[in-house]
C-alpha cells in the first residue's frame, strides 16, 4: 500500500503578492497580463473568484466583471524562490517528490516514519509548517494513488485537507462526476454523456472494450481511475541515485563558524529524508559525498570524495578544504551522496500497523 500526499498551495502567486503587500488583503486582487496587452490572469484570490474570476481569463474580461480589481503584473523570481523554501519542507519528509508546478507536488511518504508513519498527520504538520514558516496556507490530499489525492487536495481547499481511506477508494472513485477525471475535458465529458456516462459509477456498466470502443485507448485508463485505481509512479526530478540538498541565505554567511552551523542543519535534514527512503547507507559500499558552495558573487564550486560511512564529519572535511581556497561571503550551501551504479539500493519496504 502506497501513502501519496498532493499538496497544493492556495490562489499562490496571489497569496505572495497579498503577503509582501498586506493593502491587498480583502479586496479583489489578481496577478495577470495588462489588458490593453490581451494579457490574462495567472491566479486570483478568493475575493476576486466570488465575482467570477478565474485563471486563464481575459484581463479585459475580469476589469469589466469586476472592476475594481487590483491587477498586478507578477513577479516570477519571487515565487520561484518562494517554491524553493516550500520544497525544502517538503524534503524534510521525503526526497520522492514530483513537482508539477511551482505551487504544486505530490510526495510519496510511503515507509516514511516521522508521524508515526501518519500520512494524514504528516500533512497537517507540513501545512501547519508552510503557514507558520511561509505565513501562506496549502491544501492537500492523502490517499493510496495520485489520481485520488489530486481529487482529496480540492474537497476541503482552502486552507484544508482531506483524506480517502484505502477501503474506501472505490467507492469515493464511483461517486465522482465524470468530468472529475485527469484527461477528460469538455469534449471528451460531453462524448461521455451521449453514452449515458455522467459518474464513475456509470463507467463500471460497459466493459472494458466497450469503453476503448467509445474513447480509443484513453479507455484503458477510463477504466482504472473509475474503480480508484491509478499505478502511476511519484517521479523524481532528481537523478536516480543522487541525493541532496541546500540552502540559500536571506544574509551571506561572513564566517567560517558560521558556515560550519548551517551546514550542519543542512545535513541533519538531509540525514533525516535519505534514510526514510534507503536501507542502510553505510551497508553498500563506498560511494561520493559533495558539498557544494555558492558565493556572494555567484560563482559556485564543488568538492566530493568517495566514503564508506554517511556522517557529518565527511562534509565537514571537504567544505573545509574547499572554504579555505577563498576569501568570499557564504549565499548558498548544499551537500550530498551519490551511489554507486551497480548497487540497486531498494526502497525500504516497511508493514507497519499506523493510521493512513
Amino acid at each position: 500500500m502506497r501513502k501519496i500526499i498532493h499538496v497544493d498551495m492556495d490562489c499562490f502567486y496571489a497569496a505572495v503578492e497579498m503577503r509582501e503587500h498586506p493593502e491587498w488583503r480583502g479586496v479583489p486582487m489578481a496577478v495577470g497580463g495588462k489588458p490593453e496587452h490581451r494579457g490574462v490572469l495567472s491566479t486570483c484570490n478568493y475575493e476576486a473568484r466570488r465575482f467570477g474570476l478565474h485563471s486563464a481569463m481575459s484581463s479585459a474580461k475580469a476589469l469589466r466583471l469586476c472592476p475594481d480589481l487590483v491587477l498586478v503584473p507578477g513577479n516570477r523570481e519571487l515565487y520561484k524562490e518562494e517554491s524553493e523554501k516550500i520544497f525544502r519542507i517538503f524534503q524534510d519528509y521525503t526526497l520522492r517528490i514530483e513537482p508539477i508546478s511551482l505551487d504544486e507536488a505530490y510526495l510519496d511518504v510511503t515507509g516514511v516514519l516521522l508521524c508515526k508513519g501518519s500520512a494524514t498527520w504528516m500533512a497537517k504538520e507540513i501545512r501547519e509548517r508552510i503557514f507558520k514558516e511561509r505565513h501562506l496556507t496549502a491544501s492537500a490530499g492523502i490517499a493510496e494513488n495520485k489520481f485520488l489525492a489530486k481529487i482529496a487536495s480540492d474537497w476541503n481547499k482552502p486552507n484544508g485537507q482531506f483524506t480517502i481511506p484505502p477501503e474506501r477508494s472505490a467507492t469515493f472513485a464511483a461517486s465522482l462526476d465524470i468530468g472529475k477525471l485527469p484527461g477528460v475535458g469538455k469534449v471528451s465529458e460531453k462524448k461521455l454523456q451521449e453514452h449515458g456516462i455522467f459518474k464513475c459509477s456509470d463507467v463500471l456498466r460497459f466493459s472494458l472494450w466497450e469503453l476503448v470502443k467509445i474513447c480509443g485507448s484513453f479507455g484503458v485508463q477510463l477504466f482504472q481511475f473509475a474503480k480508484g485505481v491509478d499505478n502511476r509512479p511519484v517521479v523524481s526530478e532528481r537523478v536516480r541515485k543522487s541525493f541532496s540538498m541546500e540552502d540559500t541565505f536571506d544574509k551571506d554567511l561572513k564566517s567560517e563558524e558560521e558556515c560550519i552551523q548551517k551546514l550542519k542543519e543542512v545535513f541533519e535534514r538531509f540525514y533525516k529524508s535519505v534514510i526514510t527512503i534507503k536501507e542502510d547507507i553505510s551497508k553498500n559500499g563506498m560511494y561520493k559525498s559533495f558539498v557544494k558552495i555558492k558565493y556572494s558573487d555567484f560563482s559556485v564550486t564543488t568538492i566530493e570524495r568517495s566514503f564508506s560511512e554517511l556522517k557529518f564529519e565527511n562534509f565537514l572535511v571537504l567544505f573545509r578544504e574547499r572554504f579555505s581556497m577563498r576569501e568570499e561571503n557564504v549565499r548558498l550551501l548544499g551537500l550530498g551522496i551519490r551511489l554507486p551504479e551497480k548497487e540497486e539500493n531498494p526502497q525500504l519496504s516497511l508493514d507497519f500497523n499506523v493510521p493512513f
